[in-house]
């Protein structure tokens, strides 16, 4: 009998050992295959540097150069001054800007009333806000044009961030799943304490969901920055052009053959998301991370 454990624990090694080289061997190929794929995403982003540094007659030589004979900087430079580029770049930064701020503001408060306050028909109101995320841009998109050319907006930059300010189905959305998770009994011992619901939502709702409204900041403000046709719906003026619409008119003018400036108009293009994407990584892993935990 005192032999038995020790012949328990002499069969249950190899079982251990041959689980461990499993793991070790499903470990090394999931690295593999990862390894593979950020290869493959950065060919391209790899290719547009190389591209945008080389002279016109190196693009399309055969066999493929992946790197530039003479590193041809003045590329940005004739760019930059091919198109107001810089005029491009402040629309961009300055739409990008009041997207950001009017969605991380309407859709905190609206998920905090969905998520707080106590009303009738609160949940089908919510569910009726979901439910507009399957309307599809085209069908909206004539008749938001005919209201702003009433309201004598087209060829303004208000089209572009105005909806921002009255909220949106998808950021009310992600807030509201990272609210759910704030528990219950804060709220309640404010109102104890003499809370109004706006100083709960100010003092408690926002200080706590700083990776939430960092994840919704950094969608939208990518996706206005990257917003190619609402500038060229609503925008007929060169000066007010953004800086994705500049480039289409730079390609435009130029039938797509000088990709030497096209490229490195992109390089210029990106540099602001990648900024706030390697800055505020922290948060925006962990806000995607929390807003799914309770439904």
């Amino acid at each position: 009998m005192n032999g038995l454990p020790h012949e328990i624990g002499r069969l249950a090694a190899p079982d251990e050992k041959k689980s461990h080289g499993l793991r070790l061997i499903r470990t090394i190929v999931n690295h593999i295959f990862l390894t593979i794929g950020a290869f493959a995403m950065l060919v391209p982003f790899f290719w547009m540097i190389s591209t945008s540094l080389k002279s016109p007659e190196e693009v399309f030589t055969y066999p493929i150069t992946w790197l530039p004979r003479n590193f041809m900087w003045s590329n940005f430079a004739e760019m930059w001054n091919a198109l107001p580029f810089g005029l491009f770049f402040f629309n961009s930064a300055k739409l990008s800007t009041l997207n950001t701020i009017g969605a991380i503001l309407t859709c905190s408060m609206a998920a905090y009333g969905f998520t707080v306050l106590r009303f009738r028909g609160r949940d089908a109101l919510f569910l009726a806000l979901l439910a507009t995320m399957m309307i599809p841009y085209p069908v909206v998109m004539i008749p938001t044009f005919i209201l702003f050319k009433y309201l004598h907006m087209i060829d303004t930059h208000y089209p572009l961030w105005v909806f921002s300010f009255m909220g949106g189905a998808y950021g009310t959305f992600l807030l509201r799943q990272f609210y759910l998770t704030i528990p219950h009994e804060l709220v309640e011992s404010a109102r104890i304490d003499g809370a109004n619901p706006w100083q709960i939502y100010s003092r408690i709702f926002l200080p706590l969901s700083g990776p939430a409204l960092a994840t919704l900041g950094i969608f939208t403000f990518m996706d206005r920055w990257n917003d190619l046709l609402g500038p060229l719906i609503y925008l007929n003026t060169t000066e007010k052009l953004t800086l994705t619409a500049g480039l289409s008119m730079f390609q435009n003018q130029h039938r797509g053959g000088d990709w030497t400036l096209m490229m490195a108009g992109a390089m210029v293009s990106i540099v602001p998301i990648l900024l706030i994407y390697i800055f505020a990584q922290r948060y925006f892993i962990k806000g995607i991370a929390m807003t799914g935990i309770k439904a």
